[in-house]
């Protein structure tokens, strides 16, 4: 039986932040010689991935080691010249609990978007898989002119075609003259941008600030263009409506065909201005670059007055509020839910969508606690309180924010294996092993170990941050039961790509365990 992950079909071709796609994997190959394999072995995780079709190509007989020997082995690996100045921490596990492997197993590590195992295994125990952000238009429903609120519950996949879809209901409700529209992005309490994200952070879509009311994963893209050599690179936004409020600080340039290309595009802080650095050869094509929206509740109010004048709808004036307004006496006349968690955390976890990750730290937060000051402090809160629930201890992990873009996170391998372990026996299990990334199939995985023996056999969250990359997953080695891993390194010099393969090497190494 073929697996193909849940996925929620873009809505549009700004809805890139969703890009889950459906990869069947291979079928399981039956008649193959699994030595070492016993029916007591085969635990939780194991009969999972055999009733859905989760093992991929077994080779008949592949390198025995077994755990005796993986130490050495390992510890091989760990004195590689990329790890002269770096910290290494491994826990290899069985999904039951016992210890095969540890090395600094039980002490901090910087865990990048590993952090993100902890928000989604969090949100699904809490929210729940059917869990959705709504947007909601209240209004009084009487003909003529009246004022709209939109109500925003930080909706983090919300599009152009949503805002189209709230038009329409506005439209069949007979809605023909907006005096005014407000736009409520009081929903996530506290700053939209996590105190502990550095400036690069924040600059870029990939670290986009958190609101209530987002649209279009709050990023806005700029498309770079050479002309002739010594020419200054052309520059356009893919949103024509940015053109009239941003300015541009054109110092891009155009280089000789075949010449170095590298360019580089940030804000102005503090005032509407791009600027752009850097070379095009004149044969590179075109470079396009994302920068976080530092105004995304402003710029929703306005897109969707946009689109409602689109409609036929006339609109006075726009603005948006941080501050609740009142909605007393008003009626819902239109409402847009996102798609179902289980659907959300593909992206989340695949992908390793940042916007995602804080978008469900903070719903958690305020489906936790209505009424907290500040939507990251009390997703946090809830994070410790669920996972503690579930068995990982609160002692050995320490968080910041929801994605693992922060350096203030802190994880020890331990932790992280504990949360897949605890995970291998929710109820939602099933749900969670989906969100994952596949080695050689899908998601951040799917360029790695594919050809070898773990590819369609490993299930993981993987993270990196400048000399910090991380694995932590479930895997299949063939000649033995199911595992679990986390693989941490931190303050590495060395490039990411290099620490990548390290890594890839030290599981290929585990895939040769049987059971001797």
């Amino acid at each position: 039986m073929a697996l193909s992950s849940p996925c929620r079909i873009p809505r549009s071709t700004w809805s890139r932040r969703l890009r889950c796609r459906r990869f069947p994997l291979p079928p399981l190959v039956t008649g193959v010689a699994q030595p070492g394999r016993s029916g007591r072995a085969l635990g939780i995780l194991k009969r999972l991935a055999l009733a859905a079709g989760w093992v991929g190509l077994l080779p008949s007989s592949v390198a025995a080691l077994c755990e005796a020997q993986l130490g050495p082995a390992m510890e091989t690996l760990a004195t590689a010249p990329e790890l002269r100045s770096a910290r290494l921490g491994i826990l290899l596990a069985t999904e039951a609990g016992r210890d095969i492997y540890a090395r600094d197993a039980d002490q901090f590590f910087v865990p990048a978007s590993n952090t993100k195992l902890f928000t989604t295994a969090a949100a699904l125990d809490r929210l729940g898989p059917d869990f959705r952000f709504r947007t909601t238009v209240y209004g009084s429903g009487q003909p003529g002119l009246q004022p709209l609120v939109v109500v925003g519950g930080g909706d983090p996949s919300f599009s152009h075609d949503d805002l189209q879809a709230l038009g329409d209901q506005l439209h069949v409700a007979g809605i023909s003259q907006v005096s005014r529209l407000i736009g409520d992005d009081s929903y996530f309490p506290g700053s939209a941008y996590n105190p502990n994200w550095e400036w690069e952070d924040v600059q870029a879509d990939y670290g986009a600030p958190v609101n209530s009311l987002i649209l279009n994963g709050n990023a806005f893209e700029v498309v770079l263009s050479p002309g002739a050599a010594g020419e200054p690179l052309g520059v356009s936004w893919a949103e024509p409506t940015w053109a009239p409020t941003w300015a541009i600080e054109n110092h891009g340039r155009t280089g000789a065909r075949g010449s170095d290309s590298n360019t580089q595009v940030f804000r102005s802080w503090g005032r509407p201005a791009l600027v752009v650095q850097g070379q095009l050869a004149a044969d590179h094509g075109v470079d396009r670059w994302e920068i976080a929206n530092p105004q995304p509740a402003d710029y929703f109010v306005e897109q969707l007055a946009h689109t409602l004048e689109q409609s036929g709808i006339a609109v006075g004036s726009t603005t948006a509020a941080s501050d609740r307004p009142p909605t007393e006496g008003l009626r819902a006349l239109a409402t847009v839910e996102s798609a179902p968690l289980s659907e959300l955390l593909v992206p989340t976890n695949q992908d390793s969508d940042n916007l995602y990750a804080e978008a469900l730290l903070k719903g958690l937060g305020m489906a936790t606690d209505p009424d907290a000051l500040d939507a990251t402090d009390a997703g946090i809160g809830a994070i410790v309180a669920s996972v503690a629930s579930l068995g990982v201890p609160a002692a050995s992990f320490e968080l910041v924010d929801g994605s693992g873009i922060a350096r203030q996170n802190l994880a020890t391998p331990r932790a992280l294996v504990s949360v897949l372990q605890v995970m291998a026996h929710h109820p939602q299990r099933q749900v969670f092993l989906d969100s994952l990334a596949v080695a050689g199939v899908s998601g951040t995985l799917r360029n790695r170990l594919g050809g070898t023996v773990l590819a369609g056999n490993l299930r993981g969250k993987t993270g990196a941050l400048t000399g910090n990359v991380s694995l932590t997953a479930y895997l299949m080695p063939p000649q033995s039961e199911a595992l679990v891993v986390s693989i941490l390194i931190n303050h590495a010099n060395v490039h990411a790509s290099q620490l990548r393969r390290l890594i890839d090497q030290m599981l290929l190494q585990i895939a040769q365990l049987q059971g001797c």
